[in-house]
C-alpha cells in the first residue's frame, strides 16, 4: 500500500537537492510525494541551522505538526511519522528530541540515504531514532542513480562540506569536511539530467569552487576543468554554480567565465563584510582589496558579468567605521542581487563566545541602511534591462493564462506571452517593463536563415 510523503525544505539549494534525493530514495519503498502535511503519513522537515530564526521556525512547525498528529489520531486513528533532517538535526541531535520528544526520527545530512532503514528501526523502537554520525563511507558513494530532472533547470551536487571554519558558521560541524564527487559520477548524473529534460545545470556545493574531484585520467580536476567538460554535453544550454568562496576563485576559473558561453554571467560570491578587521575576525582569509581584485579579474574576463553576494552586519566588535567600509565596498562594486542578515550567534561557533557583541538595535539600524542600498542597486540593475534583448529559458507557467515565466542569464524572472512556446524553450526576449520582483518582455522572432539565390 502506498504511503504519502511530505517534505518541507528550509535554507539553501543543497537542501533542495537533498530533499529530492530523500523523495527518490523513499519512492522505492512505497512513498509518494504529496503537497500538504495534512495528507501525509510521513513528514520530513529538511532544516537549516545557519541563523537562529531558521532553527526556531523548525520548532514552531514541529508544534503545529504535533497538533495535527493528535487531531488525526482522535479523528480516525491514523498515524503521522515526524522526521527532522538536515543541519538542525545534525547540530542538535539528542537535544532536539529532549526539546521535542514527540519527534520520531532525527537524521543528519550525511545519513539521509539511510532513511528507509531508519524508518524501519523506528517502527521497532520505543523512542526516537537519532542518526547524526558522519559515516566512514562517502554519502556520494550511496546516491541513488538515474535521478530524473525536476525541471528544465536542475541542481547537481558536486561538492559538500567546508574546511574554511569561518568563526560565525556551523557548516563545518553540520556538513563535515570538504568532499568532492568523482568526475565520472558527475558526468553520468549530468547526462541523465539532460536526457530527462534539463537544459540548465546548477552545480552545488558549500564551497563549490573548491571542487577537487578525481578525473577519469586519475588526476585531480578543478571546477574550471569540470565546467569545460560539462559544456560539451549536447543539449545543455546553461551552466551555473553556487556557493563560492573568494579564496577559491583561481585564474583558470576566472578564464572559464570568459571562454564558456554556457557559463552564465551571474555569480554569487559572498563577501560578508567590507572591513578588513571584521573579515579577519570572521576568519575569511582575504581582505576587502583581495575581493576587489577578484571582481576586477572577473569583469576583465567577462565584462557583462553581474554579481550577487552575502553580507553580515553587527558581527562582534564591528564598529561604525567597519560598517562604513562595508557600505563603501557595496557602492564601489555594485550588486545585482544580495542577501543580508544581522549576525546571529550559533551555539558552538567561535564567534558566539566573542566579547563586544553588538546591540540588536544597532544591528537593526545597520541592516536597514545596508538593505536600502542593496535594494536600490538591484532595482537599478533590473531597470537597466528594459530595452535590451537577452536569451530567456522558459521554466514554468505564469499566473495568467497564456503566460510563461523564464530566467534571464542574470537569474531575473521574465514574463512573456506563451503563444506557440513551451517550457524548455530558449528564446530571445526584448525586455519591455520592470516590476518590483520581475521583468516583462516580448519574444523576438528569430531571423530566418539566409537562402541561396538561384544561379
Amino acid at each position: 500500500m502506498a504511503k504519502n510523503l511530505f517534505i518541507k525544505t528550509y535554507g539553501c539549494q543543497m537542501n533542495v537537492y537533498d530533499s529530492d534525493r530523500m523523495a527518490h530514495s523513499l519512492a522505492a519503498h512505497g512513498y509518494r510525494l504529496v503537497d500538504a502535511a495534512e495528507d501525509a503519513d510521513l513528514v520530513v522537515l529538511n532544516t537549516c541551522h545557519i541563523r537562529e530564526k531558521a532553527a526556531e521556525k523548525v520548532y514552531s512547525e514541529l508544534g503545529r505538526l504535533r497538533r495535527l498528529r493528535e487531531a488525526r489520531r482522535a479523528r480516525d486513528g491514523r498515524e503521522l511519522t515526524l522526521a527532522v533532517a538536515g543541519c538542525v538535526a545534525q547540530a542538535e541531535g539528542e537535544l532536539l528530541v529532549e526539546r521535542a520528544p514527540f519527534v520520531d526520527l532525527v537524521v543528519g545530512p550525511q545519513a539521509y540515504h539511510r532513511l528507509p532503514e531508519l524508518l524501519a528501526r523506528r517502527a521497532r523502537a520505543d523512542g526516537a531514532v537519532v542518526d547524526t554520525e558522519f559515516p566512514v563511507e562517502s554519502k556520494f558513494d550511496l546516491l541513488e542513480p538515474d535521478q530524473p530532472a525536476q525541471g528544465v533547470s536542475a541542481f547537481l551536487t558536486i561538492q559538500e562540506g567546508c574546511d574554511k571554519f569561518c568563526t560565525f558558521c556551523v557548516v563545518p560541524y553540520t556538513r563535515g569536511a570538504e568532499q568532492s564527487r568523482p568526475v565520472v559520477d558527475i558526468l553520468r548524473e549530468a547526462d541523465g539530467l539532460v536526457a530527462s529534460g534539463a537544459r540548465e545545470l546548477v552545480l552545488l556545493g558549500q564551497n563549490v569552487n573548491a571542487y577537487h574531484g578525481e578525473g577519469p585520467d586519475g588526476r585531480i580536476w578543478g571546477l574550471a576543468r569540470l565546467l569545460r567538460r560539462l559544456a560539451e554535453l549536447p543539449g545543455l544550454e546553461r551552466l551555473r554554480y553556487t556557493t563560492s568562496h573568494p579564496v577559491d576563485m583561481d585564474a583558470d576559473l576566472v578564464r572559464a567565465h570568459g571562454e564558456l558561453p554556457q557559463l552564465m554571467p551571474f555569480l554569487h560570491l559572498p563577501v560578508q563584510s567590507g572591513s578588513d578587521a571584521v573579515l579577519a575576525a570572521m576568519n575569511r582569509n582575504y581582505s576587502a582589496d583581495d575581493f576587489r581584485r577578484v571582481v576586477d579579474d572577473l569583469r576583465a574576463a567577462r565584462p557583462d558579468i553581474a554579481l550577487s553576494s552575502d553580507f553580515i552586519v553587527g558581527f562582534p566588535g564591528e564598529t561604525d567605521a567597519d560598517f562604513a567600509a562595508t557600505m563603501a565596498l557595496v557602492r564601489e562594486i555594485g550588486f545585482a542581487q544580495a542577501f543580508s542578515f544581522k549576525y546571529s550567534p550559533r551555539p558552538g561557533t567561535p564567534a558566539s563566545g566573542l566579547r563586544r557583541q553588538i546591540a540588536d538595535r544597532v544591528k537593526s539600524d545597520r541592516l536597514r541602511e545596508l538593505q536600502e542600498l542593496l535594494e536600490r542597486q538591484a532595482a537599478e540593475f533590473n531597470a537597466a534591462s528594459v530595452g535590451s534583448t537577452m536569451p530567456v529559458l522558459l521554466e514554468r507557467p505564469g499566473r495568467h493564462p497564456g503566460q510563461l515565466v523564464g530566467r534571464s542569464p542574470y537569474l531575473q524572472a521574465i514574463h512573456v506571452s506563451a503563444g506557440g512556446l513551451t517550457i524548455g524553450d530558449l528564446v530571445q526576449v526584448r525586455v519591455t517593463a520592470c516590476h518590483s520582483h520581475s521583468l516583462a518582455g516580448m519574444v523576438v522572432p528569430e531571423a530566418p536563415e539566409p537562402r541561396e539565390l538561384p544561379a
